[in-house]
């Protein structure tokens, strides 16, 4: 699903070059649960943001479903993400002033669905995430679990072939981070295909590879438990 060749990130102003990612390359099949590790700044955030189609690179390929993505226009990169990609964050991103039905409903709005067909859509995620007694709720009325389920159930409203999580956990205390990780691995167990950027080695244990990376670089793989250097 996912294929990366020698990409590169490169940030320039007028007095700086940084490298956020160097030489990165990555596969990902369909139906993986794959975690992405490594101390703030290598580039864990700005890896995903790539993945996401949120963030150009500076060379190098991102193949998505065997497509090449740097060769499509922002209007085409932006339809492949709203069709195509969930994304769960850390601080939720729900909006205060929709309820929690609107901001569910919110990514159907923007595919162009029509209202009988987002409702029907909203009701069953509603259902399946355990929060239809929350519909008409705002997102300050809830807790941080809740917050985050309604973020999930954002993310998986439109039946996205990926989604991206980045520190899905990172605003929880450890209860409600693992209902979360629980949910993931049940949405993994059910053929989603997931990317997790966690400095959590507990919440990477969940997935079935770790990928760690450093100054941009990726430096080694974890399969069952089991340490692949990368030379």
């Amino acid at each position: 699903m996912i294929k990366t060749e020698n990409l590169n990130k490169v940030y320039r102003t007028e007095e700086v070059e940084t490298s956020a990612l160097n030489n990165v390359n990555l596969h990902i099949k369909k139906g993986e649960f794959v975690s992405i590790m490594g101390p703030s700044g290598c580039g864990k955030s700005t890896l995903l943001n790539i993945l996401g189609l949120l963030d150009d690179i500076s060379s190098g390929s991102y193949l998505f479903d065997g497509q090449e993505m740097a060769k499509l226009r922002e209007n085409g990169r932006s339809k492949v993400r709203k069709q195509n990609i969930g994304f769960i964050f850390q601080n939720f991103n729900l909006i205060d002033e929709l309820n929690v039905f609107e901001n569910i409903e919110l990514p159907l709005i923007y595919n162009g669905i029509n209202p009988s067909e987002r409702k029907k859509k909203v009701n069953e995620i509603l259902e399946r995430m355990n929060i239809s007694h929350r519909s008409k709720h705002f997102p300050q009325q809830l807790s941080g679990g809740q917050q985050q389920r309604v973020a999930v159930a954002r993310a998986l409203v439109t039946e996205p072939k990926l989604i991206l999580a980045d520190e899905p956990t990172g605003n929880l205390d450890s209860r409600n981070g693992n209902e979360v990780m629980e949910l993931l691995t049940d949405l993994h167990a059910k053929g989603a295909t997931i990317v997790m950027v966690t400095h959590s080695a507990y919440d990477a244990s969940f997935s079935q590879r770790t990928i760690e990376l450093k100054d941009g670089q990726i430096i080694a793989e974890h399969s069952n438990k089991k340490e692949v250097s990368i030379g």
